[in-house]
């Protein structure tokens, strides 16, 4: 069955760096989006950034934008989510989620991964 374990979160400063990965599993995933999406606590679960993982297009919000890096690893089947320029409103569970590329919703969500950025 489709597997997707989240990693690389932890404890940063404002103005850091993390980056997170995405370890996927079970299947191929060419014809799949692969997002990252965040929830804080007291808030809706939000999207972070997507991308297509055969042709590598990604998407983010604009958030993010400019601070955020999606990114793909064929060989490792990992999916990344480099972070900087960290703030504290980053702060959040940050899961790795996969659809089919025509398809509205996300089927698999990984268990996530905690961000916490101080000030």
């Amino acid at each position: 069955q489709v597997q997707l374990v989240e990693s690389g979160g932890g404890l940063v400063q404002a103005g850091g760096s993390l980056r997170l990965s995405c370890a996927a599993s079970g299947r191929s995933f060419n014809s799949y989006v692969m997002g990252w999406f965040r929830q804080a606590p007291g808030r809706e679960r939000e999207f972070v950034a997507h991308i297509f993982w055969s042709a590598g297009t990604t998407y983010y919000a604009d958030s993010v934008k400019g601070r955020f890096t999606i990114s793909r690893d064929n060989a490792k089947n990992t999916v990344y989510l480099q972070m900087n320029s960290l703030k504290p409103e980053d702060t959040a569970v940050y899961y790795c989620a996969a659809r089919g590329r025509f398809l509205p919703t996300y089927d698999y969500w990984g268990q996530g991964t905690q961000v916490t950025v101080t000030s």
